[in-house]
C-alpha cells in the first residue's frame, strides 16, 4: 500500500483536486436523501408548508389561538407578528403577518414554535367536531351562568369570557396530557392547523404545494447534475492520473532494465520482466482509478452519511452498525481466503509467459523433433494452474456481491420494519424513514466500496512490490561517480591484466588469471573447445561483467573508471546470434548513428558482403526487417549484423564467432574486406573454425577457462597441444605439415 501511495506523491496537487471535487459529490449525494424527506413530509404530507408558525393568519385565529398560550408568553407571541396590509395578501380580512426578524432568524422561530406547538395542537383538537370535544363543551356550559354565552357558541368563545386563573388553568391541564408526544407529532399537528389557518385567508394551497414541489425538485436536479460533473471530474482526473503513474513506472522500469547487467537478466527472467512491465504495471494503474475514484470517497461519505444519520433519526443507528459488522465479517472471511493466492496468481502469469515465449521463439525446433504434442501438454499444465487459481479468486469475487446485496436488502427491511413502528407511534416520518434507509445505503455501500478494494489491494500490492524489486534492484554494473576519461589520442590498445572471472553465485571461476594485449591493428583471435569461456571473455570488454580479479584496461585506463557509454562508443560489437531490429535495412545498419549518411551506410553494407542481396530487394536499402529478423536467412542477418558495427566506425572491433553462417568463400571475402577497413583498429574474433583465424597476428587458445597458448597459428601449432588437436580435426595432414614447416623456416630465419 505504501508502494501505490509513493507513485502518487508527484501527483499530490491531482490527488488534492480530486479530494476537493469528491467533497462536493459526498454534498450532492448526501443532500438528496435530505430533499426527497422534504417532498414527502413537506410537499405531500403538509401540503408545502415548510415553516413549524403561521407566517400569516387571521386576527380572530390569532386571538383564539392566544387563549391557549401561558399569560407570560402571550406578548412574546404579538411582538412577533404586525397588521397585515394589501401589499402582504390581497384580502379584506383583518389578519396579521409574522415580523421579517422573525421568520429570517432561525433560533427566534424555533423559540416561537416552543411557544407555539401545543397551543397549535390543542386549537386544532378544540376546532373538530368529535363527540369528546361536544361532551366538553355541554360540561363548561353547564358550568357558566345562564346567558352568559349564547347557545351557539364555540369553545374558544367559552374560553374567552373564563377568567384568567381558569383558563391558564384549564390550559395546563390539557397541555400536561400531551405533554410527552414528540416533537414530530407536534410539527405535523402544526401544519394541519396552518394549513387550516392559510386557507382561512383565502391562500391557494394548491398552487402552495405545488410550487414547494417544483422548487425542490430543481434543486435535487441542480445538486444530481452537479454530482454527475463531480463524478465525470473525479473518473477523468483519477484515469489521467493512474495513466501517468502507469506511464512514468513502465518508462522508469525499462530505464532500469536497458541499464541492467547481464547479472540482472539472469536474475531476473526475460518473461518475469515482461510480466512485471506489463501486467503488473496494469494492476498498479487499475487500483489506483479505483483508489481515487472510491477509497477516497468512502470515507468521505461514510462519516457524511453517519451524520446526517444522527440528525435524522438517533434511534435506528444500531442498524447501520449491525449491517457494517456483517461487511466486515464477510469481507475478513473473503480476504482470507483469497489473499494467498494472488501472489501465487502473478508467479502463474509469469510461467505462463515464460513457456510461450519459449515454443514461439523455438517453434522451428519443436516442429523439427516433431514434439508439439509434448509443448501444447506443458502448455497446458500451466495454462490449466493459471485458470485453477483466478477461478478460485473470481468465484470468490462473484460470491461477495450477492453476499453483499443479501446485507443490503436485509437491512432495508429492517429498517423498514423499525421505522413503521416509529411512524405508527408518531415517532418519525415517513419521509424521514425514506432518507434515512437512503443514507444507510450510502454507509453501507462506502464500506462495500472499501472492502471490495481490500480485496484487490493484495494483488495490487503485490504487483507493486514486483516492479519496485526491479527499480530498486542495484545494478552490479555502475559507473563512477567522478569518472576518468578515455585518452583522445588512444587508439584501443585493449589489455588483460591476470583476469578472472567467475559468475555470481558459482563455485568456481570461469576464467583463470587471462593476460595478453590486443594491439590496434592487429587480429586477436580467440579460439577453444565449447564451453572453454571464449564468449564470457569478450563481454568482459565492453563490461556486460565485471571482473572478479585483475583488470581490463583500453589506452591504458581501467575501464571500470570509465563511463559505460564513452566505453561502448570505442566498441563495434558483433555478437553470437545476429540481431536484427524492426525497421528497415538501413535502419539496422544505421543503428548507431540516426544521421548517417547513405553513402556509409553503403560502405559498411559493401564490405560485410551484404551489397548484393540488398541490392536485390525491390525496396533495396529501405526493405522491411520483420522482428528479429524474421524474414532474412542467418547468413544475412550476420552480414548485416556486421555491416553495423562496421558502420559505427569504432577502434575495437569484436566479433562473437559472428563468421559461422557464412560460406567458406563469402568468409574469406570479408575477412580480406575487413581488414583493410580495420587496418588501424584492434580485431578481437572468437572463432571456431581455423580457416577463419590463420592469418590472424595473435592467436589465443582457450583451455578450460586458462589460456593454454598464445602466438600464431604456426607458432601453436608447434607449440600448443589443444590447438594442434583443434586443427587437426579441421585441416588436413598436408597443410598441418606445411604450416609446420614455415614456423621453422622462421624460427632458423629469425636465428
Amino acid at each position: 500500500m505504501g508502494k501505490l501511495f509513493k507513485y502518487l506523491r508527484q501527483h499530490a496537487g491531482v490527488v488534492l483536486a480530486i479530494i476537493v471535487v469528491l467533497f462536493v459529490q459526498a454534498f450532492c449525494d448526501l443532500s438528496l436523501p435530505t430533499y426527497t424527506s422534504d417532498i414527502v413530509n413537506v410537499g405531500i404530507q403538509q401540503g408545502g408548508i415548510d415553516t413549524t408558525v403561521p407566517e400569516q393568519m387571521k386576527e380572530s385565529d390569532l386571538e383564539d389561538l392566544l387563549l391557549l398560550v401561558p399569560q407570560k408568553d402571550a406578548d412574546t407571541v404579538r411582538e412577533a407578528y404586525r397588521e397585515g396590509t394589501k401589499k402582504d395578501l390581497n384580502t379584506d380580512e383583518s389578519f396579521y403577518v409574522l415580523k421579517d426578524s422573525v421568520a429570517e432568524d432561525e433560533e427566534k422561530s424555533e423559540e416561537l414554535f416552543d411557544i407555539l406547538g401545543e397551543p397549535m395542537l390543542l386549537a386544532e383538537g378544540l376546532s373538530s367536531d368529535s363527540d369528546e370535544l361536544g361532551a366538553m363543551k355541554d360540561q363548561m356550559m353547564a358550568q357558566m351562568p345562564q346567558g352568559a354565552v349564547p347557545e351557539d357558541a364555540t369553545i374558544f368563545d367559552i374560553l374567552r369570557v373564563l377568567p384568567q386563573e381558569q383558563r391558564d388553568a384549564m390550559v395546563e391541564s390539557m397541555s400536561g396530557q400531551i405533554s410527552d408526544m414528540p416533537d414530530t407529532m407536534l410539527e405535523q399537528t402544526a401544519a394541519v392547523y396552518i394549513k387550516a389557518a392559510y386557507e382561512s385567508l383565502g391562500v391557494d394551497m394548491d398552487a402552495l404545494q405545488t410550487n414547494y414541489i417544483l422548487i425542490t425538485g430543481v434543486k435535487m436536479l441542480g445538486l444530481a447534475f452537479l454530482g454527475l460533473l463531480a463524478s465525470v471530474t473525479v473518473g477523468l482526473l483519477a484515469s489521467r492520473t493512474a495513466a501517468a503513474v502507469g506511464r512514468d513506472l513502465r518508462k522508469n522500469v525499462f530505464t532500469k532494465v536497458v541499464g541492467f547487467s547481464s547479472g540482472e537478466f539472469d536474475r531476473f527472467s526475460t518473461a518475469s520482466l515482461i510480466t512485471r512491465s506489463t501486467n503488473d504495471i496494469q494492476q498498479i494503474q487499475m487500483v489506483i482509478v479505483m483508489m481515487l475514484r472510491m477509497v477516497l470517497y468512502a470515507p468521505i461519505i461514510a462519516v457524511g452519511g453517519v451524520y446526517k444519520v444522527i440528525n435524522t433519526n438517533v434511534s435506528m443507528t444500531w442498524i447501520i452498525a449491525l449491517g457494517v459488522v456483517l461487511i466486515l465479517a464477510l469481507v475478513l472471511v473473503l480476504f482470507l481466503c483469497v489473499m494467498p493466492k494472488f501472489r501465487i496468481l502473478q508467479k502463474m502469469v509469469d510461467r505462463v509467459n515464460l513457456v510461450t515465449r519459449e515454443i514461439l521463439t523455438g517453434l522451428s525446433v519443436i516442429r523439427a523433433f516433431h514434439t508439439e504434442k509434448h509443448e501444447e501438454e506443458r502448455f497446458d499444465v500451466a495454462n490449466r494452474d493459471l485458470t485453477k487459481t483466478n477461478l478460485f479468486v473470481n468465484r470468490a469475487m462473484t460470491f461477495m456481491m450477492p453476499a453483499m446485496m443479501l446485507i443490503m436488502n436485509g437491512i432495508s427491511i429492517l429498517i423498514v420494519w423499525v421505522g413503521a413502528h416509529g411512524v405508527d407511534g408518531g415517532q418519525m416520518q415517513v419521509g424521514d424513514m425514506m432518507a434515512f434507509i437512503q443514507y444507510t445505503m450510502q454507509i453501507i455501500m462506502a464500506f462495500l466500496m472499501i472492502c471490495m478494494i481490500s480485496i484487490m489491494l493484495p494483488r495490487a500490492a503485490v504487483a507493486a512490490g514486483r516492479v519496485d524489486e526491479v527499480l530498486t534492484s542495484e545494478t552490479a554494473i555502475r559507473d563512477q561517480e567522478v569518472p576518468e576519461h578515455l585518452p583522445e589520442e588512444g587508439k584501443g590498445l585493449v589489455e588483460f591484466d591476470h583476469v578472472s572471472f567467475r559468475y555470481p553465485g558459482a563455485g568456481k571461476d570461469v576464467l583463470h588469471d587471462i593476460h595478453f594485449i590486443a594491439r590496434p591493428g592487429e587480429t586477436t583471435a580467440i579460439i577453444g573447445s565449447t564451453g572453454s569461456g571464449k564468449s564470457t571473455l569478450v563481454n568482459l570488454i565492453p563490461r556486460f561483467y565485471d571482473v572478479t580479479e585483475g583488470s581490463i584496461r583500453i589506452d591504458g585506463k581501467d575501464i571500470r573508471t570509465v563511463t559505460q557509454h564513452e566505453l561502448r562508443e570505442k566498441i563495434g560489437y558483433v555478437p553470437q546470434k545476429g540481431m536484427l531490429f524492426s525497421g528497415t535495412i538501413a535502419s539496422n545498419i544505421a543503428y548507431s548513428d540516426e544521421e548517417m549518411s547513405s553513402e556509409r551506410i553503403q560502405e559498411a553494407a559493401k564490405i560485410a558482403q551484404a551489397k548484393q542481396f540488398i541490392e536485390e530487394k525491390p525496396d533495396g536499402y529501405d526493405s522491411p526487417i520483420s522482428q528479429g529478423g524474421g524474414n532474412v536467412s542467418g547468413g544475412q542477418k550476420q552480414r548485416l549484423s556486421i555491416a553495423r558495427a562496421v558502420a559505427k566506425h569504432p577502434d575495437i572491433f569484436i566479433f562473437d564467432d559472428s563468421f559461422s553462417a557464412l560460406d567458406y568463400k563469402t568468409d574469406t571475402v570479408l575477412r580480406q574486406a575487413l581488414k583493410e577497413k580495420t587496418k588501424d583498429s584492434t580485431v578481437i574474433i572468437i572463432a571456431q573454425r581455423i580457416s577463419t583465424i590463420l592469418h590472424a597476428e595473435q592467436i589465443i587458445v582457450l583451455d578450460e577457462g586458462q589460456i593454454a597458448g598464445i602466438g600464431t597459428h604456426e607458432e601453436l601449432l608447434k607449440n600448443c597441444e589443444a590447438y594442434y588437436q583443434i586443427a587437426s580435426s579441421q585441416l588436413s595432414q598436408t597443410e598441418l605439415e606445411q604450416a609446420v614447416s614455415r614456423s621453422r623456416k622462421g624460427e632458423a630465419a629469425h636465428e
